[in-house]
């Protein structure tokens, strides 16, 4: 059957996002166990305690819809953040919010502007509705604020930015941010995706959140996939206007969120503990790859996430899968030679360091 018949053909000329081999997958074609993975960006602590005791107390409810407003956890979150539940919005992790932002804001051949190295899924969605993306290249391993908002054209609707950027792990300073916000025209939405905002401890990071303001379009996405450990969940939020999320719900699912991820994440917000394990474990996770990539001569970019963009060298992401080491290759993002390694426990760091290294001598 010849589907170019019917489906548009900036469908047809998507290639499909590609996500991290699962620890199954490596098992199953290495014939082997005990497989670490570090490519995805997964909190290696786990779920947050309080989210597990939630969810199992939630089970046998499962024959019920979940709530579609999310009234709790909306409630929650409007008082940890200090704003109203109208400015709030849920999504299917992150992603979906992603998508129902471009759904709600780009025609057919407008445009988006997004960094060099950006997250993917940014043009992903774009592209598949119909859009265009202005692609600015970053200046070393950042983005180009200045470049990309000289980018913007009289058809462009949003600029996308991570912050830190995945998968970079990079941050903008506030006066490079403010700078930048000047330059932006005001019928120009700005998406900040915060995703790693938890894990950055640098006074000269701005928090969207500051910038909000009556007359500014702007959205700031957060997820509780990454600090909370809730990945599987798929649970992520937005804050902007109310007449900006009341438009984004008249296209969003009516059960977009499910019950066990909606108990989960209410839970694991209040989760203090958990949330500060996570954050020493990073810190002190970063701090020793740092120092060991160092002592081994092997490149990687600055970090403010729970990740480190390594220049590991061609090939050598494959030949660390027999060992039961899974890293993210980042040919995909542009940068060849080069993987993305999460923050794992401390034994899982010191598993991926020896195993680097004895490739490194191996060469």
């Amino acid at each position: 059957m010849d589907i170019s018949k019917y489906v548009p053909e900036w469908i047809l000329s998507l290639t499909p996002y590609q996500p991290g081999k699962p620890i199954e997958e490596v098992e199953r074609e290495y014939g082997i166990t005990d497989s670490i993975k570090i490519a995805s960006n997964e909190n290696p602590l786990g779920p947050s305690p309080r989210a597990v005791a939630a969810i199992t107390a939630a089970l046998p409810d499962l024959n019920r819809y979940p709530d579609g407003d999310a009234f709790y956890l909306k409630k929650r979150l409007s008082e940890k953040l200090g704003l109203d539940r109208s400015r709030l919005i849920l999504g299917n992790g992150s992603n979906e919010l992603i998508e129902m932002i471009v759904r709600t804001f780009v025609r057919i051949g407008e445009s988006i502007v997004v960094g060099e190295h950006a997250f993917a899924i940014y043009h992903l969605v774009n592209k598949a509705a119909g859009g265009r993306t202005i692609v600015v290249p970053h200046t070393g391993f950042r983005f180009d604020l200045a470049a990309m908002a000289e980018a913007v054209t009289a058809d462009t609707r949003i600029v996308f930015l991570d912050n830190p950027n995945n998968p970079t792990g990079t941050i903008y300073p506030r006066d490079e941010w403010e700078a930048f916000l000047k330059r932006i025209p005001s019928d120009v939405l700005v998406v900040v995706d915060e995703a790693y905002f938890e894990f950055v401890d640098d006074p000269a990071y701005p928090n969207s959140l500051e910038y909000h303001s009556d007359g500014r379009l702007i959205v700031t996405l957060r997820t509780f996939s990454k600090i909370c450990g809730l990945a599987g969940l798929r649970v992520g939020y937005g804050v902007s206007s109310p007449q900006l999320t009341d438009a984004l719900n008249r296209i969003r699912q009516p059960f977009n969120v499910n019950s066990l991820a909606q108990v989960g994440a209410l839970a694991a917000l209040d989760d203090e503990a958990h949330i500060r394990r996570t954050q020493d474990n990073n810190r002190h996770g970063l701090a020793y790859l740092r120092a060991e990539l160092d002592r081994l001569g092997v490149e990687c970019a600055p970090s403010w996430a729970n990740f480190l963009l390594v220049n590991i060298g061609a090939g050598v992401a494959q030949k660390l899968l027999p060992a039961g080491i899974i890293v993210r290759p980042m040919e995909g993002y542009g940068y060849p030679g080069y993987a993305r390694v999460s923050v794992g426990t401390p034994s899982e760091n010191e598993r991926f360091i020896e195993a680097l290294e004895r490739i490194v001598k191996e060469a």
